[in-house]
């Protein structure tokens, strides 16, 4: 028995639905990541603040080689966290779709503004 055009839509919708939703869970799932990360990330760099104070007090009180470079490593990893925690902010994706349609409507007035200009001019 053949099936009924109206079946075949609720499967389709059905199917879409439950594609949509491994989509969500695939989304939530990258933002729960990257959450856990950036947690992560602020406390380390809340640590390493900490402890590159402690050194440079130290190497005020004793200068020596080891703690200049003791130091610069502190200093390194927390310049990489900061860019860490930055790329959080800024990422393509978080702006693609805005940037997109701002081009889109953008173009499409600059289009109509010059066809009204030139019907009117």
């Amino acid at each position: 028995m053949p099936q009924q055009p109206s079946e075949l839509n609720r499967e389709e919708s059905e199917n879409e639905f439950v594609e949509a939703i491994a989509t969500v869970e695939r989304s939530l799932a990258a933002v729960k990541e990257r959450y856990t990360q950036i947690q992560g990330d602020r406390q380390r760099q809340a640590e390493l603040g900490n402890l590159r104070e402690d050194v440079r007090q130290s190497q005020r009180q004793n200068p020596m080689p080891q703690l200049k470079q003791e130091l610069r490593e502190i200093e390194q990893e927390l310049e990489t966290i900061e860019l860490n925690l930055e790329s959080s902010l800024f990422s393509w994706g978080s702006i693609k779709q805005p940037f997109w349609q701002a081009v889109r409507f953008g173009g499409l007035g600059i289009l109509i503004g010059w066809m009204l200009k030139s019907y009117a001019g």
